[in-house]
Protein backbone atom coordinates (compact mmCIF):
# COMPACT_ATOMS: atom_id res chain seq x y z
CA UNK A 1 0.00 0.00 0.00
CA UNK A 2 0.99 3.52 -0.77
CA UNK A 3 -0.45 6.43 -0.01
CA UNK A 4 0.50 9.64 -0.28
CA UNK A 5 -0.91 13.28 1.56
CA UNK A 6 0.23 17.10 1.95
CA UNK A 7 2.81 17.84 4.98
CA UNK A 8 4.47 21.13 5.29
CA UNK A 9 4.55 21.72 1.56
CA UNK A 10 6.21 18.45 0.77
CA UNK A 11 5.39 14.60 -0.29
CA UNK A 12 4.82 12.22 2.76
CA UNK A 13 4.49 8.81 1.98
CA UNK A 14 2.88 5.66 3.55
CA UNK A 15 4.29 2.05 2.71
CA UNK A 16 3.66 -0.93 5.00
CA UNK A 17 7.25 -2.07 5.16
CA UNK A 18 10.45 0.19 5.66
CA UNK A 19 11.77 1.01 2.54
CA UNK A 20 15.21 0.72 1.41
CA UNK A 21 15.72 4.73 1.37
CA UNK A 22 15.25 4.68 5.05
CA UNK A 23 16.88 1.79 5.82
CA UNK A 24 20.74 4.17 7.08
CA UNK A 25 18.31 6.41 8.92
CA UNK A 26 16.76 4.27 10.66
CA UNK A 27 19.93 2.03 11.14
CA UNK A 28 21.88 5.10 12.92
CA UNK A 29 21.57 4.63 16.49
CA UNK A 30 18.59 7.52 17.35
CA UNK A 31 16.22 7.71 20.09
CA UNK A 32 12.71 7.25 19.01
CA UNK A 33 9.37 8.15 20.98
CA UNK A 34 7.24 5.19 21.50
CA UNK A 35 3.24 6.25 22.08
CA UNK A 36 0.85 3.95 23.39
CA UNK A 37 -2.50 4.02 24.44
CA UNK A 38 -3.25 4.58 28.21
CA UNK A 39 -6.32 3.46 29.91
CA UNK A 40 -8.16 6.91 29.82
CA UNK A 41 -7.49 6.66 25.49
CA UNK A 42 -4.78 9.60 25.66
CA UNK A 43 -1.52 8.87 24.17
CA UNK A 44 1.21 8.23 25.97
CA UNK A 45 5.08 8.77 24.86
CA UNK A 46 8.43 7.60 26.08
CA UNK A 47 11.99 8.07 24.66
CA UNK A 48 13.65 4.44 23.17
CA UNK A 49 16.08 2.46 22.36
CA UNK A 50 15.53 0.93 19.23
CA UNK A 51 16.98 -1.67 16.26
CA UNK A 52 15.07 -2.65 12.94
CA UNK A 53 15.18 -6.69 12.86
CA UNK A 54 13.56 -6.50 9.50
CA UNK A 55 11.37 -4.65 7.45
CA UNK A 56 8.48 -5.38 8.70
CA UNK A 57 9.44 -5.58 12.72
CA UNK A 58 11.18 -2.54 15.05
CA UNK A 59 12.54 -4.12 18.07
CA UNK A 60 12.57 -2.17 21.64
CA UNK A 61 12.84 -3.56 25.02
CA UNK A 62 11.42 -2.43 28.55
CA UNK A 63 11.16 -3.55 32.15
CA UNK A 64 8.45 -4.86 33.73
CA UNK A 65 6.58 -2.06 35.97
CA UNK A 66 6.18 0.43 33.44
CA UNK A 67 3.37 2.14 31.96
CA UNK A 68 3.94 1.54 28.71
CA UNK A 69 3.75 -2.24 29.10
CA UNK A 70 0.95 -2.01 30.74
CA UNK A 71 -0.60 0.16 28.01
CA UNK A 72 0.58 -2.50 25.62
CA UNK A 73 -0.77 -5.58 27.47
CA UNK A 74 -4.08 -4.16 27.52
CA UNK A 75 -4.11 -2.35 23.62
CA UNK A 76 -1.01 -3.91 21.42
CA UNK A 77 -1.57 -0.43 18.56
CA UNK A 78 1.72 2.05 19.41
CA UNK A 79 3.54 4.22 17.07
CA UNK A 80 7.24 4.69 17.14
CA UNK A 81 8.65 8.30 15.81
CA UNK A 82 12.28 8.74 14.99
CA UNK A 83 13.40 12.12 14.18
CA UNK A 84 16.62 14.12 12.90
CA UNK A 85 15.94 17.68 12.24
CA UNK A 86 13.16 18.43 9.87
CA UNK A 87 13.14 14.44 8.78
CA UNK A 88 11.13 11.72 10.96
CA UNK A 89 9.86 8.21 10.48
CA UNK A 90 6.79 6.98 11.63
CA UNK A 91 6.44 3.43 12.29
CA UNK A 92 2.38 2.38 13.21
CA UNK A 93 1.86 -0.96 14.10
CA UNK A 94 0.91 -3.79 17.00
CA UNK A 95 3.34 -5.08 19.77
CA UNK A 96 4.30 -8.26 20.04
CA UNK A 97 5.52 -8.94 23.81
CA UNK A 98 8.22 -11.17 24.64
CA UNK A 99 8.83 -12.06 28.30
CA UNK A 100 11.05 -14.65 27.78
CA UNK A 101 13.97 -13.82 30.13
CA UNK A 102 16.85 -15.00 28.70
CA UNK A 103 15.72 -13.55 24.93
CA UNK A 104 14.79 -9.87 27.05
CA UNK A 105 17.93 -9.64 28.37
CA UNK A 106 20.15 -10.66 25.47
CA UNK A 107 17.65 -7.98 23.49
CA UNK A 108 18.76 -5.47 26.04
CA UNK A 109 22.30 -5.55 25.53
CA UNK A 110 22.34 -5.59 22.30
CA UNK A 111 20.65 -2.37 22.53
CA UNK A 112 22.87 -0.81 25.05
CA UNK A 113 25.88 -1.92 22.64
CA UNK A 114 23.87 0.12 19.66
CA UNK A 115 23.37 3.37 21.90
CA UNK A 116 26.06 3.45 24.29
CA UNK A 117 29.21 1.06 22.86
CA UNK A 118 30.43 -2.40 23.84
CA UNK A 119 32.43 -1.35 26.54
CA UNK A 120 29.89 1.18 28.56
CA UNK A 121 26.91 -1.74 27.80
CA UNK A 122 29.11 -3.79 30.20
CA UNK A 123 28.75 -1.59 32.87
CA UNK A 124 25.00 -1.71 32.43
CA UNK A 125 24.31 -5.27 32.58
CA UNK A 126 24.53 -5.93 36.17
CA UNK A 127 21.48 -2.79 36.46
CA UNK A 128 19.51 -5.09 33.75
CA UNK A 129 19.97 -8.34 35.32
CA UNK A 130 18.57 -7.26 38.04
CA UNK A 131 15.44 -6.09 36.17
CA UNK A 132 12.43 -8.47 34.65
CA UNK A 133 12.60 -7.12 31.15
CA UNK A 134 9.96 -7.72 28.18
CA UNK A 135 11.17 -7.35 24.02
CA UNK A 136 8.78 -5.26 22.27
CA UNK A 137 8.52 -6.00 18.52
CA UNK A 138 6.15 -3.48 16.63
CA UNK A 139 4.91 -5.37 13.67
CA UNK A 140 4.70 -2.90 11.48
CA UNK A 141 1.53 -1.56 9.76
CA UNK A 142 2.60 1.40 7.98
CA UNK A 143 5.27 3.94 7.38
CA UNK A 144 5.54 7.54 7.18
CA UNK A 145 8.42 9.09 6.35
CA UNK A 146 8.76 12.93 5.66
CA UNK A 147 11.67 15.30 4.33
CA UNK A 148 13.82 12.33 2.23
CA UNK A 149 15.21 12.20 -1.10
CA UNK A 150 13.84 10.13 -2.97
CA UNK A 151 11.05 9.66 -1.32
Amino acid sequence: MLGVGRLTGEEERSVAVIPEYLRDFLLAPRFAVLATIAPDGLPRQSVMWYDVLDQETILMNTAVGRAKLDDLRRDPRASLCIADGYRYVTVIGRVELIEDQERAQADIARLAVRYVGEEEARSWIPQFRAQRRVTLLLRIERVLAHGFAGA
